[in-house]
């Protein structure tokens, strides 16, 4: 099917879920196409880090690249042959290269500028890949989770240096090099375990693990966050959210019946499952992206103690909805990205807040609306796109 590229006008309706600065739906692509009552899916959105191209990954295997600021379609790139499990900008010093890993076995650099593929990188044993991350105390390592196991390469190389896998007995889900400690990986998996490893040295199963925290239950999806990243939250495929200490290894928070917990805290339909989680380094906040079946999609804000003595015991809330984006999606809504999950201030980029893709296979742009008699049918909290806040530790009080 040739190439369609369309801006849908919607019907706003207003949403009775609070107050706040109010957000429009600006733009609506569709992505990807199927039949009717079998949509082709929006996998995975990520962006350079000027924020200049974005790539959105299809269940069709393919990539599409697109400008996040006016929506216009700039390519695509074809060459995986099975699903393309996460899309990344790896800090490689060379703005125009990003990275995929797919169930075809395969971790791939791209050039964004060419359109083509320039690295492929395979496990000497075949598997399924289901994430990637860069990082080493050099910065040249590719670290990538499979079946059961956690495999290294040197990308410069395009050698295998190792494949751990006595930590891990089901699939590596997730994998993270620390923001700033770049030799620690966290690899997350589906045997409810995350562990820490030091890539300093020789990596292998009998040195290279420091830690192991056990969640307990299958971990789908984690992050860094805090003033140094000094804490990780880690979010199942049970739709449970938990906060853990980076540095000891132990949990911090547990947000406990969390659907149920974010359906309260909204005026819509029930919250159905979790998406991500974004912190604000300008707020001191962590939210919580949750949604519903329907394709409305909120931002809860998060808060819990930092009193160790009781962590264990440590239940942590969920505030009223801070954002709410509704009237886009018309089903599960997979992923999230912002200019804001780089930089707090909205300046530059014509007041957008975010793109949102789902099962629909669409791409929703939501953007600052004009004035407040604008009919809108969602809105964000000041605290969400500000740069600054007046509240010192945000996350520590409660609401």
């Amino acid at each position: 099917m040739a190439e369609m590229e369309m801006e849908t006008p919607e019907e706003a309706r207003p949403c009775s879920s609070g107050g706040g600065k109010r957000f429009k739906l600006r733009t609506t692509l569709q992505a990807s196409f199927g039949a009717p009552n079998n949509p082709d899916y929006v996998f995975d959105i990520a962006a350079s880090e000027d924020n200049s191209v974005m790539v959105v990954s299809l269940s069709t295997n393919a990539l599409k690249l697109y400008s996040p600021i006016t929506g216009q379609f700039l390519g695509d790139c074809l060459g995986h042959t099975d699903t393309i499990n996460e899309v990344l900008f790896p800090d490689l010093k060379v703005p125009q290269l990003f990275c995929t890993s797919s169930s075809d076995g395969t971790v791939r650099l791209w050039d964004m500028r060419m359109r083509q593929q320039v690295t492929l990188l395979q496990a000497q044993q075949s598997s399924e890949l289901f994430s990637v991350s860069f990082g080493g105390s050099s910065g040249s390592l590719i670290a990538s989770g499979g079946k059961a196991k956690v495999l290294f390469w040197d990308w410069r190389t395009r050698k295998e240096l190792a494949c751990l896998e006595e930590c891990h007995t089901e699939d590596v889900t997730q994998v993270r090099f620390h923001p700033t400690r770049k030799e620690k990986l966290v690899s997350a998996s589906v045997d409810g375990l995350m562990c820490v490893f030091n890539t300093l040295g020789e990596i292998n199963d009998d040195e290279g693990l420091d830690m192991v925290m056990g969640v307990g239950t299958s971990v789908g999806r984690i992050g860094f966050f805090g003033k140094s990243q000094e804490v990780v939250w880690c979010l199942t495929h049970i739709e449970t959210l938990s906060i853990w200490d980076f540095e000891e290894g132990s949990k911090v928070a547990d947000f406990n019946d969390t659907r149920t917990k974010a359906s309260a805290n909204w005026a819509l339909p029930s919250v159905d499952y979790l998406v991500d989680c974004h912190y604000s380094h300008g707020a001191e906040r962590l939210w919580l992206i949750a949604g519903n079946n329907s394709g409305s999609l909120g931002y809860f804000p998060l808060s819990y103690s930092d009193n160790q003595a009781n962590a264990s015991n440590n239940t942590g809330m969920i505030g009223p909805v801070s954002a709410v984006l509704d009237g886009g999606h018309t089903s599960v809504v997979r992923s999230v990205w912002s200019p804001s999950h780089c930089k707090d201030n909205l300046t530059g980029y014509g007041g957008m807040f975010c793109w949102t893709g789902g099962e629909d296979g669409r791409l929703c742009s939501w953007s600052e609306g004009d004035s407040d008699d604008e009919r809108s049918n969602a809105w964000a909290s000041k605290a969400l796109v500000m740069k600054t806040s007046s509240r010192k530790k945000l996350r520590k009080s409660p609401y």
